[in-house]
């Protein structure tokens, strides 16, 4: 790659990370060109020489944290591991997806709604049901091998490890007092274990 390519290119991966901090703190919607502009130092107009609005910016740092993500989560459902690993794996890469993505997972948590109502953006839709699909292939296989248990809810399990894996980016902090290492083991503990000393 020339190297004014390859600077021009280094430049838009640093804008995109500053927008992506932004949205992430401030909302989409709260945020506008100029306060990404502002953040990076340069001008408004600067910024067009890049993207042509922020929601090409906000296109593109969700589709490609997504593309990263199911990928992995394509890699656990085609893996040969017995259904419990898998679904440890799939936990483990959702807390690891928080602390090295945590902006990109705030924007999905937070304006994903917004973000959807708009043609362009319809495929998060799409990916909200291949993240179901993800999870319900895992527990359907969990039961049907006897690794969880036959009476299990599967479509309530489902939205538990949903709603309490992806809620965890509004209090995680990358270098807190626990890794997510630490986080994912104690969740799957409690998850897989109960909380119970039967």
């Amino acid at each position: 790659m020339p190297r004014e390519t390859q600077a021009s290119a280094t430049r838009r991966d640093e804008l995109l990370a500053i927008a992506a901090r932004l949205f992430a703190e401030k909302g989409f919607k709260n945020t506008t060109v100029r306060d990404i502009a502002d953040a990076a130092g340069i001008l408004s107009g600067s910024l067009y020489h890049h993207f042509d609005s922020k929601e090409s910016m906000v296109d593109e740092i969700l589709q490609t944290f997504q593309a990263e993500l199911f990928a992995s989560y394509d890699e656990v459902l085609a893996s040969a591991d017995d259904p419990r690993t898998k679904i440890e794996r799939a936990v483990r890469l959702s807390f690891a997806a928080i602390d090295q993505h945590r902006h990109e997972v705030a924007i999905f948590q937070n304006d994903a709604d917004h973000l959807g109502s708009f043609p362009r953006f319809a495929y998060l839709a799409e990916r909200n049901a291949q993240s179901r699909n993800v999870w319900m292939t895992l527990l359907t296989e969990g039961v049907e091998s006897g690794a969880l248990r036959q009476d299990l809810d599967v479509t309530l399990t489902y939205r538990f490890i949903r709603d309490t894996v992806w809620v965890a980016v509004r209090w995680y902090r990358p270098g807190g007092g626990l890794s997510h290492e630490a986080i994912a083991d104690q969740y799957l503990t409690i998850l897989l274990d109960g909380i119970a000393d039967a």
